[in-house]
């Protein structure tokens, strides 16, 4: 292994016996010195050690209880939860696809058959991936019945990872918002919903609204904006074939 020798280096002109003298010298306050670190550790961790231990047990505890519980209750919970939001969907899709929607759409939500509604489910079941399911079905049903304030109240509520029901939920506050006269939050709203999801359904869509009510509030450039990324990002869409004479009457004004 190479090595170099530091420059200016001197040996040294102490004698060795005194220079050996010194070391043993610093190498006892060294040991002294841990010594008494370690005796003021051992101290401290016996004065406190209940207190320490009572706080590792409560770590311990946390961890267990929290592992239990997901394991032994939220798990479970969840299933009956699911079980009982399958006849409240088929109400809500019957409700959808079909006639006589109010009554459904009534079902839906209050329940039916001696099975739970979106709201029985949404009580009962609090903090399950059902429930927060139903809190989304629940403002879609007040939606489609008219009552807007409690779609907004449930859709407001709502919290998915899904990007797809979280555009679709923002948007639907949206609508909400519109047909109770507040343009300029619906506007905030169908602005939500296409910054929240990029895909060829809801984007176009939102876009579109945000476009057109845009549009009526004065937000001319913010309109043509949306306008003409339908246009230019989704050709396909529905949507795409309404653009054209809107950007020209905008592009003209």
């Amino acid at each position: 292994m190479a090595t170099y020798k530091k420059r200016g280096y001197k040996k040294s002109i102490i004698p060795s016996s005194k220079n050996q003298t010194e070391q043993e010298s610093t190498t006892a306050e060294v040991f002294e010195k841990l010594d008494s670190t370690a005796s003021i550790t051992e101290d401290w961790i016996s004065k406190y050690q209940n207190f320490i231990l009572a706080g590792v047990g409560v770590v311990a505890l946390s961890v267990l209880s929290y592992l239990g519980y997901q394991n032994y209750i939220l798990e479970p919970k969840n299933k009956e939860a699911i079980s009982e939001l399958n006849q409240a969907q088929i109400y809500f899709e019957l409700a959808v696809n079909g006639q006589n929607s109010d009554s459904l759409f009534q079902r839906a939500l209050n329940g039916g058959e001696g099975k739970y509604g979106f709201l029985d489910i949404i009580d009962n079941y609090s903090g399950t991936p059902a429930a927060q399911l139903a809190t989304y079905s629940a403002g879609m049903s007040y939606l489609n019945l008219g009552d807007y304030v409690n779609a907004i109240e449930y859709l407001d509520q709502f919290d998915t990872d899904d990007i797809i029901l979280n555009a679709l939920a923002k948007g639907a506050i949206g609508d909400a918002f519109a047909e109770i006269g507040q343009p300029e939050e619906s506007y905030a709203y169908y602005v939500a919903a296409f910054e929240a999801s990029d895909n060829s359904f809801s984007t176009p869509k939102y876009l579109f609204k945000a476009a057109i009510l845009g549009a009526s509030l004065g937000k001319n450039s913010a309109a043509l904006k949306y306008f003409k990324r339908i246009e230019a990002d989704y050709p396909e869409s529905a949507e795409a074939a309404k653009v054209v004479v809107q950007i020209g009457r905008l592009e003209n004004l």
